[in-house]
Parts: C-alpha cells; structure tokens; sequence
C-alpha cells in the first residue's frame, strides 16, 4: 500500500473519530493521534489532509449537500461524508493530484470502510463536483476562506493530549433517512471481533 493511501486511511479514522465527537479542534486531533498515530511515512500527508479539512469544512460541507441531490450531511454516513471531505480538500486545494485519483480512492475507502452502497454514493455526489469544477461553476477557494474551520482553527497549535485513552470511533452506525435500506458503516480499522460462545450458550 502506497504512502498516500495510508495517509488517506487514517486521515478518514481522525475525521470520524472527530466527527462522532462533534470537536473538530487541534486538541481533538491530537487526542487521536496519541492513540492511533499513522506510520511514519504517512505522516506528512495525513497531516495535510486532516488540518486541511478542518480548516475547509467551511467550503467543503455546503459543496456537498449542494450536489447530492437533497441529502444533508446529518442524514450521510459518518464515513461516507468524511471520504467525500478528503476527496475535495484533494479536488479544490491539491493542484498535484489529478481529480480522478482523488475519486478513484475515495470510491475505495468507501467501498472498504463504509456500507454497500457507499462507493457508488460517494462516486456520484464526487464526480458531480468535478464536473462542476471543471465547468467553471465551482471555484478553488482563495486561502482566507479556509482559514479556520468550524469548531477551532487547523493552524492553532496543537494541545497536549488529555489524560486517558482516546475512544475509538463506533463500531457501526445506522442510516438516519426513514425507509432507507439500513446500511453498517464499519469503523475505519476493521469490524471489531466477533465474541465466542461459552459452554453455557451464553456469550464471553
């Protein structure tokens, strides 16, 4: 696995993690880190990806329910809309990588991490978005508008850590729509193992 994509994978476990804890701060970030820091050779990127959508929620969050059909970002899939958050960031803010990689591993993160419709749900409100930019109705933002992101700002210097492991993201989450097929979202790093059954019939 490519140094980017290890960078992408645990940019996506930070921003779920903080996602669920409703606290997009530095503190946040480095809470998480101190339990689940990235391998060394991911580290400059995943840094690049997860302060940069912190600071771009901003832009980012309105792009995406603006394109996705009436869906809004409570009613998504926590993994679904992180991926989509990584994806743009990428789009609007990484002149270096093309934007069909960007959906290209989006589609995958969703399809490894998120329910079964993810990949496809991701692809379309992404690929939307690029058409849009490259159309001229989207424009890359100008850097005082990702600034700061909601919640603290990304170049804020990071807190010391608070004591106490961090907790890991929830294992599962349901779709919120009413009458929506119910989709798992495994928490980034893989489903949690399975409990054995004892002798009694009960579980361990």
């Amino acid at each position: 696995m490519g140094a980017r994509r290890k960078a992408r994978e645990a940019a996506l476990q930070a921003l779920f993690y903080m996602d669920h804890a409703g606290e997009f701060t530095p503190q946040a970030l480095e809470r998480f880190r101190g339990e689940f820091a990235p391998k060394p050779e991911a580290a400059a990127y995943f840094e690049r990806l997860v302060r940069g959508v912190m600071a771009a929620r901003g832009v980012l969050d309105p792009l995406i329910e603006r394109y996705s059909e009436n869906w809004s970002l409570e009613r998504m899939g926590g993994v679904d809309r992180n991926v989509m958050r990584i994806a743009l960031f990428e789009m609007l803010c990484c002149e270096d990588i093309p934007h069909r990689v960007s959906i290209d591993e989006a589609v995958d993160l969703g399809k490894k991490f998120g329910g079964e419709e993810s990949g496809a749900f991701i692809n379309g409100i992404v690929d939307r978005i690029r058409l849009a930019l490259e159309r001229g109705e989207v424009q890359r933002p100008a850097p005082e508008e990702i600034g700061a992101a909601p919640g603290g700002a990304a170049e804020e210097p990071a807190a010391e850590a608070q004591a106490g492991p961090a907790p890991p993201p929830p294992a599962a989450e349901a779709d919120a729509e009413a009458g929506r097929p119910r989709r798992r979202y495994v928490r980034p790093g893989g489903p949690p193992p399975r409990k054995k059954a004892n002798a009694t019939g009960g579980r361990s």
